[in-house]
């Protein structure tokens, strides 16, 4: 058994190569039986759940604070003198287990991913995997230093970006302007930092010998259960299916709005949300802090399900949260895990708006993940296609919603929990178009390399993919910020190809919600259940174990469509 692993986070984070390296020479020089086998395993996962564990924490520390000096420092520290040997050391290990024949249970899906992996493997792109998570260090320090001077403070983009909610339509106008000019400032920066993720991406897939990296990203994500013709026919359901609803919403929008024409400030975010409140109807102002967030969003996920509602205060209780938006903290919004104590990490830009109940619903739904695979033995089981982990955290967004009122603890009135769920649902409607662009533009991007290293040529195809699957809004002498789009969606530069999962999962998370609204408890159980499987079944069994089908097709988006219209119909009387 081995001995002297870091035994708190102090430790773990100072931990280096050289205290790391005999434990894994250990493993690899020891017999492997099937005797021996559960050992062997259990000691892996403890090892490997310590690497997680370390960079999970530096991770968290660099994007609490991007002014973090020392954070950024041992991060850099890890992946180069850490990351890149760990990571020789866990194929050795692989290696060693696939040489052995031996299929202990439950490792069908493991071998099958080790498998792959193996066939992945090459030395020689280790220290570029790591300039590769340098490279989204930088984009984050970009990002996380945009800031703007509004009636007469500096705020960060994303409280510029609650203007977006006001009813006033010439106030979010000149938000809208100033945050755009305040991206466009760092377009050459971006556009720079992105010519050396595709140099960095390019040699990464020609060292695995890969035709072009869309190969490599799809075998390094496991993707065994769709290809990328199964996206373009999903992209083909959505502009048959979908865009058709979302022009339906932002023709009432626009009505109501006493519009002749959106335009780009009349969304709530500026791009592909839903649109802005009409004139007199106030702003959801669903709490006034921190821990008023926490207390009702506790009181939503209770009457969910008590246990549910138990994981969340634990993660309050033990600091496992970091929910408020500040200056020099990373965009976005994430959920992490703490494997070596099977603890997830929220981490939330909240400002006191309803997206920012929605986001801390949606990462505990990826935290209830980690909860419900907590008691699985192996690190190796615990690998969840992204496709299904969306699915845990979307789907809990629905399941959630009927008790956003304040008769359930939650946020509103009947009225304003009918308009939030309206919002949430034609948001949804709305997303899945924008997702299209994305994945339609990276596989643009990489099946053509020479031209999707080109910035310009990325402008161009991103406006057209934009037109195409986005056509109620009005751009007009707005072509540059559109054709930029691309700039501000971090997936695209920090995780290529991970966006896809969004919409499917999406369209699992819709049929749990037809589910529970026949039978809540049963919908819950079912969605419970399936989270406990981790990594140990195929994606189609995972969406099975919920009560969802997994598929691309016309058929199927349309029926998710239908429910989700009728519901809007039906929460429409209730305002």
């Amino acid at each position: 058994m081995l001995k002297n692993l870091p035994s708190t986070p102090q430790a773990l984070i100072a931990w280096n190569w050289n205290e790391i390296e005999p434990h894994y020479n250990d493993l690899t020089a020891r017999p492997l039986t099937k005797g021996t086998a559960e050992e062997w395993l259990t000691d892996w996962t403890r090892l490997g759940e310590k690497i997680e564990e370390m960079y999970a924490r530096l991770s968290v520390a660099t994007s609490v604070n991007t002014a973090d000096k020392e954070a950024d420092e041992r991060m850099n520290k890890f992946l180069n003198s850490i990351f890149p040997n760990a990571m020789a050391a866990e194929q050795k290990l692989k290696q060693k287990l696939l040489a052995s024949k031996l299929e202990p249970k439950g490792f069908d899906i493991p071998l099958r991913n080790m498998r792959a992996e193996a066939d992945l493997f090459r030395a020689s792109n280790l220290s570029l995997l790591a300039d590769q998570q340098k490279l989204a260090i930088e984009y984050d320090k970009i990002y996380g230093a945009q800031t703007v001077k509004w009636e007469g403070k500096e705020i960060t983009l994303t409280r510029l970006a609650m203007n977006f909610h006001q009813p006033d339509r010439l106030r979010r106008e000149k938000a809208w302007h100033l945050k755009a000019e305040r991206q466009l400032a760092d377009r050459k920066a971006i556009n720079d930092l992105w010519q050396k993720f595709m140099e960095v991406r390019l040699k990464i897939a020609m060292n695995a010998d890969k035709p072009s990296y869309r190969e490599y990203a799809w075998q390094q994500r496991l993707r065994f259960d769709y290809t990328p013709d199964d996206c373009k026919s999903f992209a083909h359901a959505i502009e048959q299916v979908v865009v058709p609803a979302a022009t339906r919403i932002y023709q009432k929008r626009k009505q109501a709005l006493g519009l002749d024409t959106l335009r780009p400030w009349d969304l709530v975010n500026g791009w592909y949300s839903r649109p802005s409140p009409a004139a007199g109807i106030p702003q959801l102002k669903p709490f006034a802090s921190i821990e008023e967030l926490k207390a009702k969003v506790s009181s939503i996920f209770h009457h969910v399900d008590p246990v549910l509602g138990g994981y969340f205060d634990s993660m309050v209780a033990e600091g496992l949260t970091d929910l408020d938006n500040r200056k020099n903290k990373a965009p976005g919004a994430y959920c992490t895990s703490y494997t070596s104590i099977r603890k997830p990490f929220i981490f939330v830009n909240a400002v006191g708006i309803h997206e920012d109940v929605m986001t801390t619903l949606h990462e505990s739904g990826h935290s209830f993940h980690i909860f419900e695979t907590a008691k699985i033995p192996y690190i190796h089981q615990l690998a969840v296609p992204m496709e299904f982990a969306e699915v845990a955290s979307m789907g809990m967004e629905l399941l959630a919603s009927p008790y956003l009122t304040k008769e359930n603890g939650g946020f509103y009135t009947d009225a304003e929990a009918a308009r939030a769920r309206i919002e949430h649902l034609e948001g949804m409607l709305l997303f899945w178009p924008f997702m299209a662009v994305v994945d339609a533009f990276q596989q643009w991007v990489y099946e053509n390399p020479k031209a999707g290293a080109d910035p310009s040529a990325c402008d161009k195809k991103w406006a057209e993919l934009w037109d195409r699957f986005i056509p109620g809004v009005d751009w007009t002498g707005l072509e540059e910020v559109k054709a930029t789009g691309w700039h501000c969606k971090l997936h695209i530069h920090q995780v290529p190809f991970y966006y896809v999962e969004y919409g499917l999962a999406q369209l699992g998370a819709v049929q749990i919600f037809g589910n529970a609204l026949a039978n809540q408890a049963g919908a819950v159980a079912a969605y419970r259940k399936a989270l406990s499987l981790g990594g140990m079944v195929t994606m189609p069994e995972l969406f099975a174990a919920a009560g969802a089908k997994f598929g691309f097709d016309t058929a199927t988006v349309k029926k998710a469509v239908d429910l989700m219209e009728d519901v809007i119909g039906e929460l429409e009387k209730k305002i």
